[in-house]
């Protein structure tokens, strides 16, 4: 596969996957912690207020990742940092998973992506910029 390539299938994951903070922090802005499975109704007042929050926060996660797409090659340093925001938010669902035991499914889901997808993104994005800096 030649350079110009592997960019655009790394630009087409990357776009794809960030439909997942923007359309989950979206919702859970607008819903809050009611599009949760399990959750009771209602909720105490300063957990939906933090959930929301951290929502805002997801959200914005995605539009870095959407700000990345264009000329993914020259932003390793943004898509560092935004990587590095989902791998440690990765690392606080681990921790609750080691504390409290397996997460409903999507939170399985986002875990591997979390702590699985998004480290390798980093690496393919930093072969990317290399291929492109070494021409």
């Amino acid at each position: 596969m030649n350079r110009e390539m592997e960019t655009g299938l790394l630009q087409a994951i990357v776009a794809i996957a960030s439909l997942v903070p923007l359309t989950m922090g979206a919702a859970s802005l607008i819903w809050g912690s009611a599009i949760l499975s399990g959750v009771e109704d209602p909720v105490p007042r300063d957990l939906d207020s933090h959930y929301r929050y951290l929502s805002g926060i997801f959200f914005l996660v995605g539009c870095g990742f959407v700000s990345c797409v264009h000329r993914i090659e020259r932003k390793m340093q943004r898509f560092r940092l935004f990587g590095a925001l989902v791998i440690a938010g990765g690392l606080g669902r681990a921790l609750s998973l080691l504390e409290y035991g397996l997460p409903s499914t999507g939170h399985q889901l986002a875990l591997v992506i979390e702590l699985g997808v998004v480290p390798l993104l980093l690496v393919w994005q930093t072969r990317i910029a290399r291929l492109y800096r070494q021409r």
